[in-house]
C-alpha cells in the first residue's frame, strides 16, 4: 500500500479535527470543528494520506519557549493520531523523522509535547521535562509556619479587567524560567481563561504593593463540590504567578479567606513550587508530582548556543559527546561549549577531550535541567570522567526546573 505524506489543506482540516476526536476521545472536542482544527494552521500539518482519506495526523505549533533565560523558537507537537486500522505500520515514524528535519530547517531548536503514552514518544528521543504537582488543601489549612500571610492587597476582577495586567505580571515571571511559552491569546483563551467548563466563570485576583502589582491567580469557584456541611465550594486554580515570595504568600491568604470553600486544588503548580517550604503543614496539600510536558532537543548546536546559563557557568567550555540520533543524525558526535564571561555560548564541533557522554533523550534532561548530571549519572545514563560531570552539574544548572502549565 502507498501512503502520500504532505500537509492538510485547508479544505481536509476537518478530517484532521475529526481524528483528534476519535483518537482522544472527545478530550479536545466531539466533530470537526473542534479546538484541534480551530487552532491549527493547514501548513503546520504533516499527515499520511491513503487516497483522499487522511489516516495519520500530526502537526507542530511554532511557539516561543522561555530557555534558562532566553527566547528560543520551540515546536509544540500536538494531534498526533492513526486510524487504529492503520497502525503498527511505521507511518508515525516516518512522520516524525520528516518532520525533526523541517523543524530544524524552521530554526526551531527544541521541540515538546504533552505524552499519550511515555513509551511511544521515548523511542523518538523525547525526555520528560517537569512535572505537573497536583495540590488539594482545605482552606483552614493555609496556614505559613512563621506566620508571615504576606502584606500584598488583593483585588478581584472580572476576566475582562484582569487579564491585561495578569499578562504584564506573567511576561515578567516566566522570564528566567524554563519551558514556559510566550502565550497566544488561544494558549490563554483555552487554558487560563475557558468558561465552558462545568468549574464555573473565571475569576482574576491581582496582588499588589507600594512598587504596583507583583502577583496573579486566575481561578474558578463552585459551591456543591465538596462533602462539607459548612464549606462546599471549591476553588480551582487555573493559574497563579508570582515576582515576590511576599505576593507569593498574599495570594495565599486570599484564597485561604474564602470561609465557605472546603478545596482548593491546583493541578499545574511547578515542582520547585515554594508552598512546601512554606507551608505549616505541608503534608495538608496533599501533594503529588504527576507527568507534565516531554521535549526534544532537535539541533544541538543551535540549543546549546540559544540556551541562557547561569553566571557560574562564564568563562568555562564543556563537551558532549551525543549518541547516535538515528532521526536527527546531524546531532550525532561530539560539541564543544564555550561560555564567555557575558554568559554568550558558542557551540562547536569538538573531540574527545574529557567529554560526557549520553543519548540525545540524556542531553534534553540534561539541557533543561530536569535532572541533573549527577543524577543522570547516578543512574547509567549520563558517562564520562567524575571531573567532567562535576563540570556538566555546573554548566548546565538552571535557575528554577523546568515547567510548562499549557497544554496544547
Amino acid at each position: 500500500m502507498t501512503f502520500e505524506f504532505r500537509s492538510a489543506t485547508a479544505a481536509e482540516m476537518d478530517q484532521v479535527g475529526l481524528m483528534s476526536a476519535y483518537v482522544y476521545g472527545g478530550a479536545f472536542g466531539d466533530g470537526p470543528d473542534n479546538i484541534t482544527s480551530n487552532s491549527i494552521q493547514p501548513d503546520w500539518t504533516l499527515c499520511a494520506f491513503d487516497g483522499d482519506k487522511l489516516v495519520t495526523s500530526f502537526a507542530t505549533f511554532p511557539f516561543t519557549m522561555r530557555a534558562n533565560g532566553n527566547a528560543i523558537s520551540f515546536a509544540g507537537v500536538t494531534a498526533v493520531g492513526t486510524r487504529p486500522e492503520y497502525r503498527r505500520r511505521g507511518l508515525v515514524r516516518k512522520i516524525m523523522t520528516e518532520a525533526i528535519e523541517n523543524m530544524r530547517d524552521r530554526g526551531q531548536s527544541m521541540s515538546g509535547l504533552w505524552a499519550s503514552q511515555a513509551a511511544i514518544y521515548q523511542r523518538y528521543g523525547y525526555a520528560a521535562a517537569g512535572a505537573n504537582r497536583y495540590y488539594s488543601v482545605d482552606t483552614p489549612d493555609i496556614r505559613f509556619f512563621d506566620g508571615d500571610e504576606g502584606g500584598c492587597s488583593l483585588e478581584r476582577l472580572s476576566v475582562a479587567e484582569g487579564v491585561e495586567p495578569a499578562k504584564a505580571i506573567y511576561r515578567n515571571f516566566i522570564h528566567d524560567r524554563f519551558g514556559y511559552l510566550h502565550r497566544s491569546s488561544i494558549l490563554w483563551r483555552e487554558n487560563v481563561l475557558d468558561e465552558s467548563t462545568e468549574d464555573g466563570p473565571v475569576h482574576i485576583a491581582i496582588a499588589s504593593d507600594s512598587s504596583g502589582a507583583q502577583g496573579y491567580v486566575a481561578y474558578t469557584l463552585r459551591s456543591g463540590k465538596v462533602g462539607h456541611p459548612a464549606r462546599s465550594q471549591e476553588i480551582k486554580i487555573r493559574d497563579f504567578a508570582w515576582l515576590t515570595l511576599d505576593a507569593y504568600r498574599s495570594i495565599w491568604s486570599f484564597l485561604g479567606a474564602h470561609d465557605l470553600v472546603g478545596r482548593v486544588i491546583w493541578e499545574n503548580a511547578p515542582v520547585d513550587d515554594p508552598a512546601p517550604h512554606l507551608f505549616a503543614e505541608p503534608r495538608l496539600l496533599h501533594m503529588q508530582d504527576r507527568e507534565g510536558s516531554w521535549m526534544r532537543i532537535i539541533d544541538v548546536s543551535e540549543a546549546l548556543a540559544q540556551r541562557g546559563y547561569l553566571a557560574q557557568a562564564r568563562a568555562s567550555s564543556l563537551t558532549i559527546e551525543v549518541e547516535e540520533d538515528a532521526l536527527a543524525p546531524w546531532n550525532t558526535g561530539f560539541w564543544q561549549i564555550d561560555i564567555d564571561e557575558s554568559g554568550e555560548a558558542k557551540v562547536s564541533p569538538g573531540t574527545n577531550n574529557n567529554a560526557i557522554v549520553g543519548s540525545i533523550r540524556t542531553l534534553t534532561a540534561l539541557y533543561t535541567g530536569s535532572s541533573t548530571a549527577l543524577e543522570l549519572a547516578r543512574v547509567g545514563l549520563l558517562k564520562g570522567p567524575s571531573s567532567a560531570i562535576l563540570k556538566a552539574n555546573q554548566v548546565m544548572a538552571t535557575y528554577c526546573k523546568p515547567h510548562c502549565p499549557d497544554h496544547y
